[in-house]
């Protein structure tokens, strides 16, 4: 039976951020960012098991503060000091250290850290649109605002058409083999989807939400703040 795991990259200083504090462990309603992020992820049924690539120099993770947090997050969660100076080594070093758990065609979802607000919902949107597929894919939003290109003077150059093209988010999802195969060859890609392409595959689209947010800039912390609150007061 083909079974499903998640690699969650959390290497990266977040230095767009300007925090001294990398942001996958800046407070978020009374947790650290990541938290959020890992806790769906090992929350689904349908996932066996959740790697955490972390820096190797990584001070931040067995802070005794936070000991608690991450044991209530269950048996499915495991660190792994191996991350590397790019998105690209990092999965792919954790694609390594799962080596001896996953099959060639199981299910890898690589999702990123700072990526908090990813429903229930979207996690069985994803697995259940790509379950057939032979490569895999990613949720993705269609672009709905105009884009320019600038210069260095940030002075428009030209505004290019925004049809056909896509946003992408994460989880993206690909059989472990094949992405494993992609990554050696390619590692200046900036997602696992560039990586496949660039090994002459096509990954399938699969429609995200907006809320589905990435954690950037200071301002997306308070509306991570806002879309959890709003999510929790429905339930």
């Amino acid at each position: 039976m083909v079974r499903y795991y998640a690699i969650v990259p959390a290497a990266g200083s977040g230095s767009r951020f300007g925090a001294e504090t990398p942001k996958q462990y800046l407070p978020l309603l009374g947790r650290p960012l990541i938290w959020h992020t890992l806790d769906v992820l090992c929350r689904h049924p349908r996932i066996d098991r959740v790697w955490v690539v972390s820096s190797p120099d990584d001070a931040w993770w067995p802070s005794a503060e936070w000991q608690e947090l991450w044991l209530a997050l269950g048996p499915k969660l495991e660190v792994v000091g191996c991350g590397g100076a790019s998105r690209a080594e990092s999965v792919a070093n954790g694609l390594r250290a799962a080596a001896t758990a996953i099959a060639e065609e199981d299910w890898v979802l690589v999702h990123d850290a700072a990526r908090p607000c990813l429903s229930r919902a979207l996690l069985d949107r994803l697995m259940d649109e790509l379950s057939d597929d032979r490569v895999g894919g990613l949720l993705a939003v269609p672009v709905a605002d105009t884009l320019k290109r600038a210069d260095a003077r940030q002075v428009v150059l030209e505004t290019l058409p925004r049809e056909d093209l896509w946003q992408a988010q994460t989880p993206q999802m690909f059989r472990y083999g094949l992405l494993q195969a992609a990554l050696a060859q390619c590692q200046v890609a900036t997602d696992e989807a560039g990586a496949m392409e660039a090994a002459g595959h096509r990954p399938r689209l699969v429609k995200g939400e907006a809320g589905n947010l990435k954690v950037t800039y200071p301002d997306d912390l308070g509306l991570a703040e806002w879309i959890l609150r709003g999510r929790r007061a429905g339930e």
